[in-house]
């Protein structure tokens, strides 16, 4: 029977403890925060998207890094695995839109709870409020860890494992414990950190009408961002705008999927706002629209067309005076509109804070890692699974899919 020590008890430290437990190793499970599981009680906003349901071709298409890497954690436990796997432990699930899958009961906790009594079923040792400083090794493999713990004051205290699992996370949402400790942990034995970014994130804007809009939520439009005459992304969803940018499950996606080159640099967006129409279905549209306001004011005929909270900055934009009768918009100036309407435009300037980032994009580089095992390339007995890894999906539960799969696989890993 071999000590192992697990780092972070979040999706893939708690996996790995429960998995490496139940394979017969004492186990020992440091957490830096007062409960486990914290960033998962933030997930799906509070409700915990714990996978998602689609084919496992699919799951490999939602995963914007790496996925090769990923194919034996994935093959080796996919998510319906890891459905069977909850449901093992009496977690009631659904399946919701986007074959996204919740615990029955809407509540992250019960997620944190079932893994939780699954580790003292297995009898893991948490040890909570605890602080690994350091990875202690021999120059080749991992010989143990040294830690701090807050609520007994012990300090420094070197504890010998035969096997170590970090699963600390990336640097999103420091507060749950995110917050890049494990990768100085990780380079201090050599490996190397690929450039850390947000995901999943909003993104800021240029334009001075976009704060105007904060808070206008738009369903069913088409979100375009582009590069000189290259379209980088284009999706059909929803959108939000915000104080500083914009934001919603379109441009989170976005921030997954533009590769990192192009985020350093300025580029354009364009909503569509009518995609079910073509532009000339869209100028008959408007044409009826005219008709059925002829003698009213210009900014008092696009009530039946746009929100009311855009109707502001589509005049502005148009050039078209707001008190000008409809009947002598010209048809030049309808014209505008309608390419206003298909083509609403933007600048992205960059990417929201990473503290308010869902993922981290980046970290641990995978070729200094075994993908068959989770194991180092570079230090014997030490596993890498979840954010740490430079791997990161879109969302809608891919991500914690892959922190699943990474730390079921360091835990089988594991020799006894």
């Amino acid at each position: 029977m071999s000590k192992v020590a697990v780092i972070g008890g979040g999706a893939g430290g708690m996996m790995a403890a429960c998995i490496a437990a139940g394979n017969g190793h004492r186990v020992t499970l440091f957490e830096q925060n007062e409960k486990l599981g914290k960033k998962i009680y933030i997930t799906g906003k509070g409700r915990c998207n714990l996978t998602n349901a689609c084919d496992t071709e699919d799951l490999f298409a939602a995963i914007m890094k790496n996925a090769k890497f990923l194919y034996s954690a994935i093959y080796t436990f996919d998510n319906h695995a890891l459905m069977d796997y909850f449901a093992g432990l009496g977690l009631k699930m659904k399946i919701e839109r986007g074959n996204r899958v919740f615990p029955q009961s809407d509540h992250a906790s019960d997620v944190i709870r079932v893994l939780t009594d699954e580790l003292h079923r297995k009898k893991v040792r948490i040890c909570l409020n605890t602080k690994v400083q350091e990875i202690v090794s021999d120059g080749t493999k991992v010989t143990g860890v040294r830690w701090d713990c807050h609520d007994t004051h012990q300090k420094n205290q070197i504890e010998a494992f035969d096997a170590v699992v970090a699963a600390c996370g990336g640097v999103s949402y420091p507060t749950t414990g995110s917050d890049g400790s494990g990768f100085e942990l990780c380079k201090k034995l050599g490996h190397t950190v690929t450039e850390l970014r947000p995901s999943l994130i909003g993104m800021t804007t240029a334009e001075e009408y976009i704060p105007q809009l904060q808070g206008l939520s738009l369903k069913n439009v088409t979100f375009y961002v582009k590069s000189g005459k290259k379209t980088l992304y284009s999706e059909f969803g929803e959108m939000l705008f915000t104080h500083q940018g914009v934001s919603g499950p379109l441009i989170l996606t976005a921030s997954s999927c533009i590769p990192d080159k192009y985020m350093k640099q300025e580029l354009r967006f364009e909503i569509d706002l009518k995609p079910a129409l073509e532009e000339e279905q869209l100028d008959k549209r408007l044409q009826r629209d005219f008709a059925e306001n002829v003698n009213r004011q210009f900014k008092n005929a696009l009530h039946g067309l746009v929100p009311a909270k855009l109707i502001p900055v589509l005049i502005e934009l148009s050039g078209i005076d707001p008190e000008k009768k409809v009947h002598s918009v010209t048809r030049e100036e309808r014209y505008r509109l309608l390419m206003l309407l298909k083509h609403f435009p933007g600048t992205i300037t960059g990417l929201g804070r990473m503290e308010e980032a869902i993922v981290t994009r980046g970290g641990i580089k995978v070729k200094e890692v075994n993908p068959s095992t989770m194991e180092s390339k570079l230090v014997q007995g030490l596993y890498l699974c979840g954010e740490m890894l430079d791997v990161d999906a879109v969302t809608g539960g891919f991500n914690l899919q892959i922190a699943w799969s990474t730390g079921y696989l360091a835990g089988i890993s594991i020799p006894l």
